[in-house]
């Protein structure tokens, strides 16, 4: 599979593994795209694991609605829900960093019945995040989210210099310069932000939906060297699982877990996906 279609959008998609293999969803975030996972996918296809990788809306060319409601998590989830439908998966694991991470935690309360297992990269479920807010130092972490509400101006903050500052910003905060370059190009041309920028623009929409706690089982992986996301954050999670929950702090590691610590993500993905099989 290399597309699908939903909701009159068509999405890219990147497939690892055997068409027959267990399917695992695996939703990139901010500014990522599909190719954050190819490491990730690639140690797991070795095992028999398909991984479907989808640009996500705003990020895929045929998948760039106007209008941050366009953007709220439910339609982003049910996105992923089509996705899965195209692939033929009655059930499926979820594994999301960042944003991606946020609809993976939709994903896994609204539509629990669909989801076997959830494994959220640097992103805890919503509640212990914005609990972190306001009882701890994240809101200094988070302070671009607010920037990000300005109509235009993030654009064109992020092109100036052909995205050569946005670049530079990525690298600093930990991630690899071939990935920093590659989400450059991408700012350089202040019309491709917009969908990506709207996601932050449509939480606002989304601040007092109530999502309550994850029933599926649960792994929840942290980089202790995260410039966005607090320990406070991160260890705040548990309390919004009640099924089983797993959460790891990978020592040494950043944000940009999917392509800065694939060899660690990976072999953690698959002692979860291994201890739920049904």
């Amino acid at each position: 599979m290399d597309s699908y279609r939903h909701d009159g959008l068509t999405f890219d998609v990147s497939e690892s593994g055997p068409e027959e293999g267990r399917l695992v969803i695996a939703l990139h975030g901010f500014p990522e795209d599909r190719l954050a996972w190819k490491d990730v996918a690639g140690r797991l296809a070795d095992t028999g694991v398909r991984t479907l990788a989808p640009d996500q809306r705003g990020y895929s060319p045929g998948a760039r609605p106007e209008g941050r409601d366009a953007y709220r998590v439910a339609k982003l989830a049910a996105d992923v829900i089509a996705l899965a439908d195209a692939a033929g998966a009655d059930r499926f694991d979820v594994v999301g960093h960042d944003w991606g991470a946020v609809v993976a935690w939709h994903l896994a309360v609204r539509h629990a019945e669909r989801v076997r297992t959830l494994t959220a990269l640097s992103v805890p479920h919503t509640a212990a995040f914005l609990a972190a807010i306001l009882h701890s130092t994240q809101a200094l972490h988070s302070t671009y989210m607010a920037f990000f509400q300005l109509p235009r101006v993030p654009e064109r903050m992020l092109a100036v210099r052909r995205g050569a500052l946005f670049r530079s910003a990525l690298v600093r905060s930990g991630l690899d310069p071939s990935s920093a370059e590659r989400y450059a190009r991408r700012a350089a041309d202040p019309t491709s932000l917009t969908g990506p920028l709207n996601w932050y623009r449509a939480a606002v929409l989304d601040r007092r939906e109530d999502l309550g706690p994850s029933t599926v089982p649960t792994l929840f992986v942290w980089g202790a060297g995260d410039r966005f996301v607090t320990r406070a954050a991160a260890e705040r999670c548990g309390a919004h699982v009640t099924g089983p929950y797993r959460f790891v702090a990978l020592e040494g590691a950043t944000h940009w877990l999917p392509t800065g610590s694939a060899g660690d993500v990976a072999p953690l993905v698959l002692e979860h996906l291994r201890a739920y099989p049904g």
